[in-house]
């Protein structure tokens, strides 16, 4: 039975009449139109629908649209300011972290959650909380080279 659902999409105030048990990686990407959360596993394992809910990596192909009313969330496509790439997305690309790029948006989400919490993360934090974003491509070392540097872009982000 649907359900009026209302939350904050990536700084926006969005609502949207949905069955409340919907994952929320569909309603991102079928009623929202934000592709750039990427279905990988179905099983949460993976990390490529990784978005933030009120600033916490999650996995949104695991989630109940019910279970982010009134939360925030940010995609992928919230990170981009002004039409200026965030300092992670800007470090990816830089240090070619990003093969095929399927992976990419939810490695990117997940490091920016890192960085949200921890500013100065080690090599060793930063490979432990990259550990459960799966790159078949082999860019890991890249992207935590990609995640190192941001970390000194950004200097602690608010």
């Amino acid at each position: 039975m649907p359900e009026l659902i209302k939350f904050k999409l990536n700084g926006k105030a969005v609502k949207v009449n949905v069955d409340s048990e919907r994952m929320l990686l569909w309603v991102l990407r079928t009623d929202f139109g934000l592709t750039g959360t990427k279905y990988g596993c179905g099983e949460g394992f993976c990390g490529a629908c990784t978005v933030l809910i009120n600033n916490i990596a999650e996995r949104s192909c695991s989630i109940a649209i019910k279970n982010v009313k009134g939360k925030e969330v940010l995609t992928i496509e919230g990170l981009m300011k002004k039409g200026k790439l965030h300092p992670i997305q800007k470090t990816f690309a830089e240090k070619d972290a990003l093969q095929c790029g399927y992976c990419t948006p939810g490695m990117i989400m997940n490091a920016y959650g890192l960085l949200k919490k921890k500013p100065n993360p080690t090599y060793e934090e930063i490979v432990k909380e990259m550990d459960d974003n799966f790159c078949r491509c082999s860019a890991h070392k890249r992207i935590v080279e990609a995640i190192q540097t941001a970390s000194k872009e950004v200097g602690g982000m608010k």
